[in-house]
């Protein structure tokens, strides 16, 4: 009563198998199916010489590396000097953009001002005959 009785399983017919299966008993007395060892040994590889171009990869890494690590090295030396020379950067862009706005800042100033003195209106004509030529011109006030 406390053990319950073996259900039969349908048996699979021996030719129906695929190859490499084959029923086995197991340790326990259970036999089923499954994949087995083939018998014949698998054929042995020849041995192949190693090609040129990994010789070469083997011999250039640790020179790669190498480079890298001193390039590593020299750029954190230089760290201090190139964050100095960003700073000049940044300040002679700033310096730029203050000369471009500097004009536009004078002329707001002078529009500002009313009945100051009369602006005078210069023209000018040059006339030069010749790549070595003398100039000569007028000047016409207003």
């Amino acid at each position: 009563m406390y053990h319950p009785t073996a259900i039969q399983q349908p048996v699979m017919p021996l030719p129906e198998l695929p190859p490499g299966v084959e029923m086995v008993t197991l340790p326990g007395g259970y036999r089923t199916l499954a994949y087995t060892q083939p018998t014949t040994p698998l054929p042995v590889p020849a041995v192949q010489p190693i090609p040129a171009w990994a010789k070469t990869t083997a011999l250039l890494a640790p020179t790669v590396g190498g480079g890298i690590a001193a390039a590593g090295f020299g750029i954190s030396y230089a760290a201090p000097g190139l964050i100095a020379m960003t700073e000049a950067l940044w300040a002679a862009v700033t310096l730029i953009a203050a000369g471009a706005f500097a004009p536009l800042l004078l002329r707001a100033g002078r529009g500002s001002v009313r009945g100051g003195a009369p602006v005078q209106h210069i023209t000018q004509h040059v006339i030069a005959s010749g790549m070595f030529g003398r100039a000569t011109g007028t000047i016409n006030h207003r």
